[in-house]
Protein backbone atom coordinates (compact mmCIF):
# COMPACT_ATOMS: atom_id res chain seq x y z
CA UNK A 1 0.00 0.00 0.00
CA UNK A 2 1.45 3.27 -1.15
CA UNK A 3 1.57 6.28 1.12
CA UNK A 4 -0.02 9.50 -0.37
CA UNK A 5 2.44 12.28 -1.03
CA UNK A 6 2.60 14.95 1.71
CA UNK A 7 0.38 18.00 1.11
CA UNK A 8 1.89 21.48 1.41
CA UNK A 9 1.01 23.28 4.63
CA UNK A 10 -1.80 25.84 4.18
CA UNK A 11 -0.62 29.41 4.08
CA UNK A 12 -2.19 32.03 6.31
CA UNK A 13 -4.50 34.47 4.48
CA UNK A 14 -2.96 37.89 4.10
CA UNK A 15 -5.40 40.60 2.96
CA UNK A 16 -4.21 42.87 0.24
CA UNK A 17 -3.40 46.34 1.36
CA UNK A 18 -5.79 49.12 0.39
CA UNK A 19 -4.73 51.20 -2.58
CA UNK A 20 -2.83 54.30 -1.76
CA UNK A 21 -5.12 57.18 -2.83
CA UNK A 22 -2.55 59.73 -1.87
CA UNK A 23 -0.16 58.72 -4.61
CA UNK A 24 3.53 59.20 -4.21
CA UNK A 25 4.91 60.60 -0.96
CA UNK A 26 4.62 64.38 -0.82
CA UNK A 27 1.64 64.55 -3.18
CA UNK A 28 -2.09 65.11 -2.40
CA UNK A 29 -5.28 63.92 -4.03
CA UNK A 30 -6.67 66.14 -6.78
CA UNK A 31 -10.32 65.85 -7.78
CA UNK A 32 -10.94 65.33 -11.50
CA UNK A 33 -14.00 67.59 -11.19
CA UNK A 34 -13.12 71.24 -11.85
CA UNK A 35 -13.69 73.40 -8.76
CA UNK A 36 -14.29 77.12 -9.21
CA UNK A 37 -13.80 79.39 -6.18
CA UNK A 38 -17.04 81.16 -5.30
CA UNK A 39 -17.30 84.93 -5.10
CA UNK A 40 -19.89 87.68 -4.65
CA UNK A 41 -20.93 87.43 -8.29
CA UNK A 42 -22.25 83.91 -7.74
CA UNK A 43 -24.28 85.07 -4.74
CA UNK A 44 -25.69 87.98 -6.74
CA UNK A 45 -26.69 85.64 -9.56
CA UNK A 46 -28.37 83.31 -7.08
CA UNK A 47 -30.33 86.10 -5.39
CA UNK A 48 -31.35 87.58 -8.74
CA UNK A 49 -32.73 84.17 -9.75
CA UNK A 50 -34.65 83.93 -6.48
CA UNK A 51 -36.17 87.40 -6.52
CA UNK A 52 -37.36 87.22 -10.12
CA UNK A 53 -38.71 83.66 -9.97
CA UNK A 54 -41.02 83.86 -6.94
CA UNK A 55 -44.61 85.07 -7.20
CA UNK A 56 -44.39 87.43 -4.24
CA UNK A 57 -41.99 89.66 -6.18
CA UNK A 58 -44.26 89.98 -9.19
CA UNK A 59 -47.34 90.61 -7.07
CA UNK A 60 -45.83 93.19 -4.73
CA UNK A 61 -43.98 95.06 -7.49
CA UNK A 62 -47.04 94.89 -9.73
CA UNK A 63 -49.24 96.42 -7.02
CA UNK A 64 -46.57 99.05 -6.34
CA UNK A 65 -46.44 100.05 -10.01
CA UNK A 66 -50.24 100.19 -10.19
CA UNK A 67 -50.57 102.34 -7.06
CA UNK A 68 -47.92 104.87 -8.05
CA UNK A 69 -48.98 105.29 -11.68
CA UNK A 70 -52.76 104.94 -11.26
CA UNK A 71 -53.03 107.25 -8.25
CA UNK A 72 -50.52 109.62 -9.83
CA UNK A 73 -52.54 109.99 -13.01
CA UNK A 74 -55.77 110.29 -11.04
CA UNK A 75 -54.36 113.17 -9.03
CA UNK A 76 -52.83 114.73 -12.13
CA UNK A 77 -56.21 114.72 -13.89
CA UNK A 78 -57.69 116.71 -11.00
CA UNK A 79 -55.04 119.44 -11.04
CA UNK A 80 -54.59 122.48 -13.24
CA UNK A 81 -51.67 123.89 -15.17
CA UNK A 82 -51.15 126.71 -12.70
CA UNK A 83 -50.55 124.20 -9.86
CA UNK A 84 -47.19 123.28 -11.38
CA UNK A 85 -45.72 126.73 -11.13
CA UNK A 86 -44.73 125.82 -7.58
CA UNK A 87 -44.93 122.02 -7.60
CA UNK A 88 -42.84 119.61 -9.71
CA UNK A 89 -44.60 117.44 -12.28
CA UNK A 90 -43.74 114.38 -10.21
CA UNK A 91 -45.84 115.55 -7.27
CA UNK A 92 -48.83 113.31 -8.16
CA UNK A 93 -46.53 110.29 -7.69
CA UNK A 94 -46.24 111.23 -4.02
CA UNK A 95 -49.85 110.16 -3.43
CA UNK A 96 -49.20 106.71 -4.85
CA UNK A 97 -45.94 106.33 -2.94
CA UNK A 98 -47.71 106.82 0.40
CA UNK A 99 -49.37 103.45 -0.17
CA UNK A 100 -46.77 101.96 -2.50
CA UNK A 101 -43.99 102.15 0.06
CA UNK A 102 -45.78 99.43 2.06
CA UNK A 103 -45.33 97.09 -0.91
CA UNK A 104 -41.56 97.62 -1.00
CA UNK A 105 -41.31 97.22 2.78
CA UNK A 106 -43.22 93.94 2.59
CA UNK A 107 -41.07 92.65 -0.26
CA UNK A 108 -37.89 93.61 1.58
CA UNK A 109 -39.00 91.62 4.62
CA UNK A 110 -39.96 88.58 2.53
CA UNK A 111 -36.60 88.50 0.73
CA UNK A 112 -35.00 87.21 3.94
CA UNK A 113 -37.74 86.02 6.30
CA UNK A 114 -39.42 83.73 3.78
CA UNK A 115 -36.29 81.59 3.51
CA UNK A 116 -36.13 81.22 7.28
CA UNK A 117 -39.82 80.30 7.38
CA UNK A 118 -39.49 77.52 4.80
CA UNK A 119 -36.09 76.29 6.01
CA UNK A 120 -34.50 76.92 2.61
CA UNK A 121 -31.98 79.21 4.28
CA UNK A 122 -30.11 76.05 5.35
CA UNK A 123 -29.65 75.10 1.71
CA UNK A 124 -28.53 78.62 0.88
CA UNK A 125 -25.92 78.68 3.64
CA UNK A 126 -24.74 75.18 2.71
CA UNK A 127 -24.14 76.30 -0.86
CA UNK A 128 -22.55 79.55 0.34
CA UNK A 129 -21.10 79.16 3.86
CA UNK A 130 -20.02 82.81 3.88
CA UNK A 131 -23.23 84.17 5.36
CA UNK A 132 -22.20 87.81 5.07
CA UNK A 133 -21.89 87.30 1.30
CA UNK A 134 -25.46 86.01 1.07
CA UNK A 135 -26.91 88.93 3.02
CA UNK A 136 -24.85 91.45 1.05
CA UNK A 137 -26.11 89.94 -2.21
CA UNK A 138 -29.73 90.11 -1.01
CA UNK A 139 -29.35 93.79 -0.10
CA UNK A 140 -27.67 94.75 -3.38
CA UNK A 141 -30.13 92.88 -5.61
CA UNK A 142 -33.20 94.10 -3.75
CA UNK A 143 -32.02 97.71 -3.66
CA UNK A 144 -31.22 97.69 -7.38
CA UNK A 145 -34.62 96.24 -8.30
CA UNK A 146 -36.63 98.52 -6.02
CA UNK A 147 -34.70 101.66 -7.01
CA UNK A 148 -35.06 101.06 -10.75
CA UNK A 149 -38.77 100.23 -10.52
CA UNK A 150 -39.46 103.23 -8.27
CA UNK A 151 -37.49 105.66 -10.42
CA UNK A 152 -39.22 104.48 -13.61
CA UNK A 153 -42.67 104.83 -12.04
CA UNK A 154 -41.98 108.32 -10.69
CA UNK A 155 -40.46 109.39 -14.01
CA UNK A 156 -43.47 108.11 -15.97
CA UNK A 157 -45.88 109.97 -13.70
CA UNK A 158 -43.83 113.16 -14.10
CA UNK A 159 -43.63 112.75 -17.87
CA UNK A 160 -47.34 112.06 -18.32
CA UNK A 161 -48.28 114.89 -15.99
CA UNK A 162 -46.05 117.23 -17.97
CA UNK A 163 -47.77 116.20 -21.20
CA UNK A 164 -51.22 116.62 -19.65
CA UNK A 165 -50.48 120.13 -18.42
CA UNK A 166 -48.68 121.74 -21.31
CA UNK A 167 -45.06 120.99 -20.51
CA UNK A 168 -42.67 122.87 -18.21
CA UNK A 169 -44.02 126.12 -16.82
CA UNK A 170 -41.90 129.29 -17.07
CA UNK A 171 -39.94 129.48 -13.86
CA UNK A 172 -41.45 126.23 -12.58
CA UNK A 173 -39.48 123.87 -10.38
CA UNK A 174 -37.39 121.11 -11.93
CA UNK A 175 -38.44 117.56 -11.17
CA UNK A 176 -35.41 115.43 -12.07
CA UNK A 177 -34.08 115.42 -8.52
CA UNK A 178 -37.39 114.24 -7.09
CA UNK A 179 -37.17 111.09 -9.22
CA UNK A 180 -33.83 110.09 -7.69
CA UNK A 181 -34.57 111.15 -4.12
CA UNK A 182 -38.07 109.70 -4.10
CA UNK A 183 -36.85 106.36 -5.46
CA UNK A 184 -33.94 106.37 -3.03
CA UNK A 185 -36.17 107.03 -0.03
CA UNK A 186 -38.70 104.25 -0.65
CA UNK A 187 -35.91 101.82 -1.64
CA UNK A 188 -34.11 102.51 1.64
CA UNK A 189 -37.32 101.78 3.50
CA UNK A 190 -37.39 98.42 1.72
CA UNK A 191 -33.77 97.72 2.68
CA UNK A 192 -34.63 98.63 6.27
CA UNK A 193 -37.42 96.04 6.10
CA UNK A 194 -34.94 93.51 4.72
CA UNK A 195 -32.57 94.11 7.64
CA UNK A 196 -35.39 93.85 10.18
CA UNK A 197 -36.57 90.63 8.53
CA UNK A 198 -33.05 89.21 8.76
CA UNK A 199 -32.86 90.04 12.47
CA UNK A 200 -36.35 88.83 13.45
CA UNK A 201 -36.50 85.89 10.99
CA UNK A 202 -40.30 85.99 11.08
CA UNK A 203 -42.38 87.49 8.27
CA UNK A 204 -45.44 88.61 10.24
CA UNK A 205 -43.37 89.99 13.10
CA UNK A 206 -41.00 91.90 10.83
CA UNK A 207 -43.81 93.38 8.72
CA UNK A 208 -45.67 94.46 11.87
CA UNK A 209 -42.49 96.05 13.23
CA UNK A 210 -41.93 97.95 9.98
CA UNK A 211 -45.52 99.18 9.88
CA UNK A 212 -44.98 100.51 13.38
CA UNK A 213 -41.76 102.25 12.31
CA UNK A 214 -43.56 103.91 9.39
CA UNK A 215 -46.95 104.70 10.92
CA UNK A 216 -46.30 105.48 14.58
CA UNK A 217 -44.14 108.58 13.90
CA UNK A 218 -47.08 109.92 11.87
CA UNK A 219 -49.56 109.37 14.71
CA UNK A 220 -47.61 110.09 17.90
CA UNK A 221 -46.93 113.82 17.20
CA UNK A 222 -50.65 114.52 17.64
CA UNK A 223 -50.37 113.40 21.27
CA UNK A 224 -46.84 114.61 21.96
CA UNK A 225 -47.63 118.17 20.89
CA UNK A 226 -50.38 118.47 23.49
CA UNK A 227 -47.84 118.86 26.27
CA UNK A 228 -45.24 121.61 26.27
CA UNK A 229 -42.56 119.27 27.60
CA UNK A 230 -42.89 116.90 24.62
CA UNK A 231 -43.83 119.45 21.95
CA UNK A 232 -40.29 119.67 20.56
CA UNK A 233 -40.10 115.89 20.20
CA UNK A 234 -43.47 115.84 18.47
CA UNK A 235 -42.44 118.55 16.01
CA UNK A 236 -39.23 116.72 15.08
CA UNK A 237 -41.10 113.46 14.69
CA UNK A 238 -43.64 115.20 12.51
CA UNK A 239 -40.92 116.61 10.26
CA UNK A 240 -39.08 113.30 9.82
CA UNK A 241 -41.83 110.69 9.58
CA UNK A 242 -42.08 108.79 6.30
CA UNK A 243 -45.15 110.57 4.92
CA UNK A 244 -43.95 114.10 5.61
CA UNK A 245 -40.46 113.21 4.39
CA UNK A 246 -41.87 112.15 1.02
CA UNK A 247 -44.00 115.30 0.94
CA UNK A 248 -40.90 117.45 1.41
CA UNK A 249 -39.01 115.52 -1.29
CA UNK A 250 -41.83 116.18 -3.76
CA UNK A 251 -42.12 119.87 -2.96
CA UNK A 252 -45.23 119.94 -0.79
CA UNK A 253 -43.20 122.01 1.69
CA UNK A 254 -41.64 124.79 -0.32
CA UNK A 255 -38.97 125.48 2.28
CA UNK A 256 -37.32 122.05 2.18
CA UNK A 257 -36.10 119.56 -0.41
CA UNK A 258 -36.13 116.56 1.91
CA UNK A 259 -32.34 116.18 1.98
CA UNK A 260 -32.06 115.89 5.75
CA UNK A 261 -34.89 113.35 5.82
CA UNK A 262 -33.09 111.17 3.27
CA UNK A 263 -29.83 111.34 5.23
CA UNK A 264 -31.59 110.37 8.44
CA UNK A 265 -33.07 107.31 6.74
CA UNK A 266 -29.64 106.44 5.35
CA UNK A 267 -28.23 106.44 8.89
CA UNK A 268 -31.10 104.39 10.36
CA UNK A 269 -30.90 101.85 7.53
CA UNK A 270 -27.12 101.56 7.84
CA UNK A 271 -27.44 100.88 11.59
CA UNK A 272 -30.08 98.19 10.95
CA UNK A 273 -27.92 96.55 8.26
CA UNK A 274 -24.91 96.49 10.60
CA UNK A 275 -27.07 94.86 13.27
CA UNK A 276 -28.30 92.26 10.76
CA UNK A 277 -24.72 91.37 9.79
CA UNK A 278 -23.67 91.12 13.44
CA UNK A 279 -26.54 88.79 14.40
CA UNK A 280 -26.15 86.70 11.26
CA UNK A 281 -22.83 85.22 12.40
CA UNK A 282 -23.82 84.73 16.05
CA UNK A 283 -27.03 82.72 15.64
CA UNK A 284 -27.68 79.29 14.22
CA UNK A 285 -30.15 78.69 11.42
Amino acid sequence: MTTPPPQPAPQAYAPQSAPNWQGAPGTSYTSPIPVTPTHLGHALSSEWTKIRSVRSTMWTLGIFVFLVIAFGLLVSSQTEDMNYRELPFTFPAFIGLILGQICLITLGVLVTSSEYGTGMIRTTFTASPQRYRVLAAKILVFFAVSFVVSAVCIFLVGLLTSLMHGGPQPGGPTWGGTVLKGALYVSLLGVLGLAVGSMLRHSAGAITAMLGIVLLPSILPVFLMISRSTRAIGEKMQDYNAINSLAKIFGADGGSSGGSQVWLLVGVTAAAVIGAFALLEKRDV
